[in-house]
């Protein structure tokens, strides 16, 4: 036969153990909903994969023009009207669509705005310079080519994803 030891518990620990554990079911019950309600948004997906539409077909050209474009941006709780640029041209049947924001430190880069340098990108503020298609320029400031956005056409319209680096 097994022997049964004798198990006593004292009316002063079945009280902790119990009060233990309804504190902290109660403690669950509050803290959760807190720290799912913080964490939140930063389990939804993003719209990075969202598509804004920019320019009709019809307007492009094989000279980069700028389109402005805004959209709404949501961070968090707190939703924006976001306005950004982009430099759009048409090669044969590809259209291209740069950022306007220079590698180096963040400037703007214009099209063919130094009269040194013609059919260029160039940034004034530290002499930046990239190619038509985006490519830096070796000997100048900028260590990558420009930003490319991935482009959607439908219905002739032209739409803009996110800008990802060309490397």
């Amino acid at each position: 036969m097994v022997s049964e030891k004798n198990h006593n518990v004292s009316r002063r620990q079945f009280l902790t153990y119990t009060l233990t554990g309804v504190g902290g079911f109660m403690a669950a019950g509050m803290i959760l909903p807190m720290a799912r309600f913080a964490i939140d948004p930063v389990l939804k997906a993003g719209a990075a994969g969202d598509m804004n539409a920019v320019a009709e077909v019809a307007e492009l050209t094989e000279e980069p023009q700028r389109f402005d474009f805004s959209f709404e941006q949501q961070d968090a709780w707190y939703t924006s009207e976001v306005t950004e640029t982009a430099w759009i041209y048409q090669e044969g049947d590809d259209i291209v669509a740069l950022s306007p924001t220079c590698t180096h430190l963040g400037c703007t880069v214009n099209w063919d705005a130094n009269e040194d340098h013609p059919n260029q990108f160039f940034c004034p503020c530290h002499g930046g310079r990239f190619e038509k298609d985006g490519t830096n320029i070796e000997g100048t400031p900028p260590t990558e080519p420009l930003h490319k956005y991935q482009v959607e056409v439908q219905d002739g319209t032209v739409y803009l994803g996110k800008a990802e680096p060309q490397i």
